[in-house]
């Protein structure tokens, strides 16, 4: 029997690091506990050496996607009482020295509940999980707990309550958890700041944007400003109200097939489009792409990204495949 302190430095808080140690030990057999801190992640745990060494072999080898490990240290510590491993709370210390995660755009399992009219999440533009969502944006200070994000004003209900208390789901200790009962919401507002009720809402959004109006959507990081990338009178409106008269606008288009529509494409650029980041990608554009010229005026080449947020893919999964 051996007790191992281990201390991970590096992006090692909002990833879903603290579920994967507890599942992982829980496998094992293991007792003991993790938690994050202002230094990054502490595991103490404690079991058989075998079963200590497959925990920390697999503990770097197996992380979550999403994590950077910098540095690892592990020490021995005196044998205690086994108790079952936990997830204990996290310590705060004013000497924040850990990184934390850039905002990661929405996971392929979260977009499938979206789109399900019978999913409790059908069509709300806040859905996150473990693997996805927001993390520069809504953190205040660290370590990386909902306590500590702009999440905190929103109590979790009880369904969102029990999927982040359950080991077995994916929103396990997912900071950002929420959904329409107990989430923020979506408002949208005339350029006075007038509420305007529409329902139902994106169909109304939709016709907005075709008949050239800019939506200013506060999103993820900032403010979007959006409009029809094929209405070549919205886009010159854009540029007049924003001073811009020349330099190049990118665009958010709804799937591959719009941009192989509009542009060429290879695989090493398609790769870096549909990263987790969501970078602008500049691609040559094709010559008879029907998007306004006005993007990009006398220009070969168009920034291209897909959409980042569950609200972008809202959006564009109506009659618009293309938004500046």
């Amino acid at each position: 029997m051996e007790r191992r302190r281990i201390r991970l430095n590096g992006i090692v808080q909002g990833v879903g690091f603290r579920p994967f140690v507890y599942q992982l030990a829980t496998e094992l057999d293991l007792s003991g506990f993790v938690r994050n801190d202002a230094h990054g992640l502490l595991i103490e745990v404690q079991g058989p050496t075998k079963r200590l060494d497959e925990f920390h072999t697999r503990l770097l080898k197996q992380r979550p996607v999403l994590a950077r490990i910098d540095r690892h240290r592990s020490t021995t510590l005196n044998v205690q009482k086994p108790n079952p491993f936990t997830i204990r709370p996290s310590l705060r210390d004013r000497k924040a020295v850990t990184g934390i995660l850039p905002d990661v755009a929405v996971c392929p399992l979260c977009l499938q509940e979206m789109s399900d009219p019978l999913d409790r999440r059908f069509h709300y533009p806040f859905i996150n999980c473990t693997h996805c969502g927001p993390r520069y944006t809504i953190i205040r200070s660290l370590p990386y707990d909902r306590s500590n994000t702009s999440m905190a004003v929103f109590p979790l209900c009880p369904q969102c309550r029990q999927e982040y208390e359950s080991p077995k789901n994916r929103r396990f200790h997912a900071q950002p958890n929420a959904c329409p009962v107990c989430g923020p919401r979506l408002t949208l507002c005339a350029a006075d700041g007038r509420p305007i009720h529409a329902e139902p809402l994106f169909p109304f959004i939709w016709q907005q944007l075709q008949q050239g109006a800019i939506l200013a959507v506060r999103g993820i990081g900032g403010f979007h400003l959006c409009a029809d990338a094929h209405n070549s009178v919205a886009v010159q409106t854009l540029r007049l109200r924003k001073g811009r008269e020349e330099k190049p606008l990118a665009i958010m288009v709804r799937d591959r097939q719009t941009v192989e529509r509009h542009c060429r494409l290879d695989e090493a650029e398609n790769e870096l489009l549909f990263s987790a980041a969501r970078p602008i990608v500049l691609l040559q554009k094709k010559e008879d792409s029907d998007l306004a010229y006005e993007i990009a005026p006398g220009n070969r080449c168009l920034g291209v990204m897909m959409p980042y947020a569950p609200l972008h893919h809202l959006f564009l999964s109506g009659p618009l495949d293309s938004l500046i």
